[in-house]
C-alpha cells in the first residue's frame, strides 16, 4: 500500500542496489547524523558500519509527507528519505530495526513497515531542517494523515524522533 504525496522522488547514483553483493557506501564528508550496523551488506565504516550525513540520506530516495501527527498543531511537511530507502542502500536483510534516539529511547519497528507503508526519515519540516529541538536530526514519521488506522500507540511508539543509529536485526 502506497500513500501521501510526492514533491519529488530523487533517486542517487552514491549506490546501485541491482544484487545482493556486500559494496561499499560512500563516505560521510560531513557530520554522520545516522548510523546503521547490524544484518547488513553494505558499509562504509570498519566494515560493519554504515555512516550517513545529511547529504547521503538526501541522495536516496526522497519523499515529501504532509501529516498531522499527536505531537504537533495542524498539518506539516516533512521531507526525507524513505525508510525502504536506507534500507536498501545498507543492504538490510532482516526483519527488524532497533532505532534509538539521541537520549537512548529504543523502538522495535519491523522493517515490513518501510515496506508496506510510505515511512521516511524526515530530515526536513516545512522546509528548515529539523534541529534537536524540533525532533531533528531524523524523525521516523509514518503518513499518519493519509493512512488514519496508523494512528494508534503501537505506531506512536515506533515513531522514535532525534534518532541516532539504525540497529538491523
Amino acid at each position: 500500500m502506497k500513500s501521501s504525496f510526492l514533491a519529488g522522488i530523487v533517486f542517487s547514483g552514491m549506490l546501485a542496489i541491482t544484487n545482493t553483493q556486500a559494496e561499499t557506501l560512500s563516505s560521510p564528508t560531513g557530520p554522520v547524523i545516522l548510523t546503521v550496523t547490524g544484518n547488513i551488506t553494505n558499509t562504509n565504516k570498519n566494515g560493519n558500519a554504515a555512516e550517513f550525513d545529511r547529504a547521503m540520506l538526501m541522495n536516496l530516495e526522497i519523499l515529501d509527507i504532509k501529516t498531522m501527527t499527536p505531537w504537533s498543531e495542524g498539518a506539516d511537511i516533512y521531507r526525507g528519505p524513505l525508510l525502504r530507502s536506507v534500507m536498501a542502500a545498507v543492504g538490510a536483510k532482516s526483519g527488524e530495526l532497533s532505532v534509538t534516539a539521541l537520549n537512548d529511547y529504543s523502538a522495535k519497528v519491523p522493517k515490513k513497515d518501510g515496506e508496506d507503508y510510505d515511512v521516511i526519515l524526515a530530515l526536513d519540516l516545512n522546509g528548515k531542517p529539523m534541529s534537536v529541538r524540533d525532533k531533528g536530526p531524523l524523525f521516523l514519521l509514518y503518513p499518519f494523515s493519509d493512512l488514519p488506522s496508523l494512528n494508534n500507540e503501537v505506531i506512536h511508539n515506533r515513531s522514535v524522533w532525534q534518532i541516532k543509529s539504525i540497529k538491523v536485526e
